[in-house]
C-alpha cells in the first residue's frame, strides 16, 4: 500500500483553502492511504492560515506550515519535501480543487515501477464566452493535447519520494520536478482522467504577467538543467492547434489574438532573462486567478 503525503502551497488562498481541503478530505482511496496533508502558508496578510487551522483541529492529518515571509514557491515546496513522510507526494496549489476520484487515479499508475511522476488533467473554470476565457481555455486544451502525446505535467501532480529537494530559485517548480524524476530514470505519465479544476486570469494584464513569469522560468530551468517541457516548443503547438481549430470566424480571430498574447509573454519573459538577467522565482501573483467559486 502506498503511503501519501498531500502538500498544498497557499499564499493568500482565504477564499480557496477551505473548499480544497473539503475536496481533498473526501477524496476515496483504493490505490494509497492517505496519510498527511500539509498546507505551506508563505507570507499570507489574509485569513489563509486561520482557515487551515480550523481543518487541523477537525483532522489530525492536517498540518499547518508557516513560513512568516514569501520566499517562492520552490522555497514552500522544499519546507513540504522536508516533512512528507510518504513513499508518494502528492503537489496541489492552493488555488486549484481536485475533483472526485482525482487523487487516485493519479496514484494508481505508481503500480508500474518504471513510473516516477504522474500529473493531472487541469480544466479551467472561466467561461470561453470572453477572450481572456477564450485564450485560457484554448492554452489549457493545447496542454491537454500535448500532454497525451508528450507528458507535460502541471497544477497538480504526484511524484515519487525520489524528489529530496528543488532548486530554491526555480520559477516553474513543475518542470523542475520533471528533470529530477527523468534524470533519476523514471518515466512520466499524463492522467487526463484525473481532472483538477484552475482558474485562468481574467484580464490581459494578469494573463501577460503569467505567460511573461513562465516563460523566463523555463529559459532558466533549460540553462540549469538542460530541460526544456513539450509545451514550450512551437512545433509541437502549432501542429496540435492546426489539428483542432474549427475554423470559424470568431473563433479563428481569437486564437490569433490568443496566440499574440503568448509570443508577447514570452518575448518579455525572454526580456526578463536574457536582458534584465532576472529570475522571477518569487513573482507578482495574477490576482484574478485566486478565486474559483
Amino acid at each position: 500500500m502506498l503511503d501519501l503525503s498531500i502538500g498544498i502551497m497557499a499564499y493568500n488562498e482565504e477564499a480557496n483553502i477551505g473548499h480544497l481541503l473539503e475536496s481533498v478530505m473526501n477524496q476515496e482511496f483504493a490505490h494509497g492511504r492517505l496519510k498527511e496533508i500539509f498546507v505551506v502558508a508563505s507570507g499570507c496578510s489574509d485569513g489563509t492560515e486561520d482557515v487551515v487551522r480550523g481543518f487541523e483541529r477537525k483532522d489530525k492529518r492536517i498540518k499547518l506550515l508557516v513560513q512568516k515571509d514569501r520566499e517562492g514557491k520552490a522555497s514552500a515546496i522544499n519546507l513540504f519535501l522536508s516533512k512528507a513522510t510518504g513513499n508518494i507526494l502528492i503537489l496541489e496549489s492552493g488555488d486549484t480543487i481536485p475533483e472526485p476520484g482525482t487523487l487516485d487515479r493519479l496514484t494508481a499508475p505508481f503500480s508500474d515501477e518504471r513510473v516516477g511522476m504522474t500529473g493531472a488533467h487541469p480544466a479551467p473554470v472561466n467561461s470561453a464566452e470572453t477572450f481572456i476565457g477564450f485564450s485560457v481555455n484554448l492554452m489549457w486544451t493545447l496542454h491537454h493535447k500535448i500532454a497525451l502525446e508528450t507528458p507535460k505535467l502541471g497544477e497538480l501532480v504526484a511524484f515519487r519520494e525520489v524528489v529530496k529537494q528543488i532548486p530554491r530559485d526555480t520559477a516553474v517548480d513543475e518542470a523542475s520536478i520533471e528533470a529530477i524524476i527523468r534524470k533519476a530514470g523514471y518515466e512520466l505519465r499524463y492522467v487526463p482522467q484525473a481532472i483538477v479544476r484552475n482558474k485562468g486570469p481574467e484580464n490581459i494584464k494578469d494573463l501577460l504577467k503569467q505567460r511573461r513569469r513562465i516563460a523566463a522560468g523555463h529559459k532558466h530551468l533549460m540553462r540549469e538543467e538542460g530541460y526544456e517541457v513539450s509545451t514550450m516548443d512551437p512545433k509541437n503547438i502549432l501542429k496540435i492547434l492546426l489539428r483542432q481549430h474549427s475554423w470559424r470566424v470568431k473563433d479563428t480571430l481569437w486564437t490569433i489574438g490568443a496566440i499574440g498574447l503568448e509570443m508577447l509573454g514570452r518575448v518579455l519573459g525572454y526580456y526578463d532573462f536574457y536582458v534584465k538577467k532576472r529570475n522571477p522565482f518569487i513573482w507578482d501573483m495574477a490576482s484574478s486567478t485566486k478565486k474559483l467559486n
